[in-house]
């Protein structure tokens, strides 16, 4: 059986997390107060998301010790200059009331030098101690390549489901003992109600959406980062660790 905990060059990671994405202010706070609640411990957000503030409060508030939690957040395109890059970082930190993340993203490519710049600003936030790991998100082959000769990249975060697959990229990541987040791992809800996945829930006494996110978790080194606003969502998407998609599932999934 798949454990709740992925190790990714020996540090462990939650392998369902909680993404924050489109939630903001009283609302988000309300939703991650109740995700912490039911036992979410790795949390997904990022600069652009402007959820920072709320996040920080609940994070402030919460008598979850800090060691307890994975915590990503990723710097924006717009401030991948010098000058803008370490702000950007320290205002995040300073948002979210902690002294350290333990993931820090590029958020999306830009060009090669500018990519190539970032990697290094990112780097050197992993030196100041800013963030425990580094890595990137919704990079390309070349360009995950490109930023592992320059930083000890730790994850590439990419948009990831059943039915949107990468499989040489993954299989290269996995190669690596790179961690893999899986974001919209549901397809921004588009496969809540997918029949292939409903018959596949059917036999496991499951739902569609436990389906999609144990195909992702059942993965070497994947983690997926659902968002979910409602506790009874969130309560489904947590209740995946006790049944395990079968060869014959795999292959219905695997023709898609």
């Amino acid at each position: 059986m798949i454990s709740k905990i992925k190790t990714i060059q020996n540090t462990r990671v939650p392998s369902l997390g909680f993404g924050t994405w489109n939630l903001r202010g009283n609302h988000c706070e309300k939703v991650l107060e109740s995700a912490l609640e039911v036992g979410y411990r790795h949390i997904d957000t990022a600069e652009m998301y402007a959820n920072e503030d709320a996040i920080g409060h609940v994070l402030k508030r919460s008598a979850i010790a800090r060691n307890e939690l994975f915590i990503t957040s990723k710097v924006w395109q717009t401030h991948y200059s010098k000058n803008d890059f370490f702000k950007s970082v320290e205002q995040s930190l300073k948002s979210l009331q902690i002294s350290s993340l333990d993931l820090l993203l590029l958020h999306w490519p830009a060009d090669q030098k500018t990519n190539i710049e970032a990697t290094e600003f990112l780097n050197i936030c992993r030196e100041m101690g800013y963030s425990k790991h580094i890595g990137v998100a919704n990079f390309s082959m070349e360009q995950l390549k490109q930023a592992q000769k320059q930083a000890p990249v730790f994850c590439n975060q990419i948009k990831y489901h059943p039915y949107e697959k990468h499989p040489e990229l993954v299989k290269y990541m996995q190669e690596q003992d790179l961690l893999i987040t899986a974001y919209s791992p549901l397809d921004v809800g588009k496969l809540i109600d997918d029949k292939q996945l409903a018959s596949i829930g059917r036999k496991h006494n499951k739902t569609a959406s436990q389906v999609a996110l144990r195909w992702l978790v059942q993965q070497k080194n994947v983690s997926a980062i659902p968002k979910a606003s409602s506790k009874e969502h969130q309560i489904e998407n947590l209740d995946i660790f006790d049944f395990e998609l079968d060869g014959e599932d795999l292959d219905i999934l695997d023709r898609k």
